[in-house]
């Protein structure tokens, strides 16, 4: 088996795709009916409510602002008066203030996964979800000061490049990207297929920077990778919570479970998670019943989702791969998992993205706003926000490794496998 490549740093693997999941955050799926879903990777399958109620648009015209609100909004509105009678540069976009005021508005609260995306940016979140794209086809961290590659994706433009975890993309066409937002970066480097970006990347370990001339292409993110490992051992990698998820694991774990496997290695590494459905739907295959997730809301009602029945993998000896990239979604499923010790978790610490976000898309196609609905807790009441999920197993992975193409996480997961089976027939 060519080992899966990866480097442990500590932030969320961000897709150098349509969309990107920021900071690991719990996403949403805007259905065409516009009904709200929330969501942590992957369109659910079948409804799930809306929670957050519909805004009420005052009779009148679009823009009159209800009575009751008049004298909270004046200042707004004699600033808005004052850049359209004395800003120097005129006419003002009266667009791109309208848009700035909702971002402030959602900045204000002070929650780093609300926030407001522009119509551009809706789309390409959602074709992110749906699992292609035209891009250089990388993970990616847009937490710093610069575009930073936390993964190439297998078989990409990226990998054949050799771009490697770590580099930083300091110009884009001959362009500085120092002091320009890492997510602007980000969506520079996406293009039409065919088409070639000029990357200048900053590498530790070189002196000078080094220059990439990446051809972009369609990049098709599979889901689920999946294979049958030295001593009858199924290995099983899901690389997102998406569209395609649920039917991708569904008939991997059909075609290994026909090899009866002694175990099975599931790898959530550098996964940054989806819709919550899917995370539903993904636990399902490995426990046969039991509460996977509770939502805490802000006025301390509670929902509870219960795992469904017929999953394929409800009782072979288990281990589950966990990193810093684990996050949302993934961490849904690992939780679930270790709660009612149906598996160990191999690795390092997870993400701690314990929330769920809706996506609201806006009247007449300005983009859609993304708001934090709740908390989300394990089976056990665990909350692993901003703590992450401790693997019962610690193991590092080195820069050292991912360059030898080592991988001791993976070792070290078959090692537990193996005392897992060894205990279970002595049983």
């Amino acid at each position: 088996m060519k080992l899966i490549k990866y480097l442990l740093i500590a932030v969320l693997a961000l897709m150098l795709l349509g969309g990107a999941f920021s900071g690991g955050a719990a996403v949403g799926y805007l259905a065409a009916n516009n009904w709200n879903v929330p969501s942590l990777g992957s369109s659910p399958s079948g409804p799930l409510p809306t929670v957050n109620p519909a805004v009420t648009v005052p009779q009148g015209s679009d823009q009159a602002t209800p009575e009751e609100l008049q004298t909270l909004f004046k200042p707004f509105w004699e600033a808005w008066g004052l850049v359209h009678t004395q800003y120097v540069d005129q006419p003002v976009d009266d667009l791109a203030l309208m848009r700035g005021a909702i971002q402030g508005m959602l900045a204000a609260l002070g929650d780093q996964h609300t926030s407001y995306m522009d119509p551009q940016e809706f789309e390409d979140a959602n074709a992110g979800l749906e699992g292609s794209y035209e891009g250089i086809g990388a993970y990616v961290d847009t937490s710093g000061d610069y575009l930073t590659v936390i993964s190439p994706i297998k078989n990409s433009p990226a990998e054949a490049a050799g771009l490697r975890p770590g580099d930083k993309i300091i110009a884009i066409d001959g362009e500085d990207m120092t002091g320009i937002e890492p997510e602007l970066a980000r969506r520079r480097v996406l293009g039409p297929a065919g088409s070639v970006v000029r990357l200048t990347i900053e590498r530790e370990g070189e002196s000078e920077p080094l220059i990439f001339e990446i051809t972009r292409a369609q990049i098709v993110v599979a889901s689920v990778e999946h294979e049958m490992l030295d001593n009858g051992i199924g290995y099983v990698k899901l690389n997102t919570f998406g569209d395609t998820t649920t039917r991708e694991l569904r008939a991997a774990l059909q075609e290994i479970m026909a090899n009866n496997p002694r175990g099975l290695v599931f790898d959530l590494r550098n996964n940054g998670g989806g819709y919550l459905q899917t995370a539903v739907e993904v636990v399902s295959e490995f426990i046969p019943s039991g509460v996977v997730l509770i939502e805490k809301y802000g006025d301390g009602t509670e929902d509870t989702y219960e795992a469904r029945s017929g999953g394929q993998a409800t009782k072979i000896p288990l281990v589950v791969l966990v990193n810093e990239g684990s996050a949302s979604a993934s961490e849904i499923v690992a939780g679930a998992l270790q709660d009612y010790g149906r598996a160990q978790l191999v690795g390092m610490t997870t993400f701690g993205k314990g929330s769920v976000q809706i996506w609201t898309p806006l009247s007449d196609n300005q983009g859609a706003v993304r708001v934090t609905i709740a908390k989300w807790l394990t089976p056990n009441g665990r909350t692993i926000h901003e703590v992450g999920l401790e693997p019962d197993v610690e193991v590092e992975l080195t820069e050292e490794d991912f360059l030898a193409e080592r991988d001791p996480q993976l070792d070290k997961a078959l090692e537990v496998l193996e005392q897992l089976i060894s205990a279970g027939a002595s049983d």
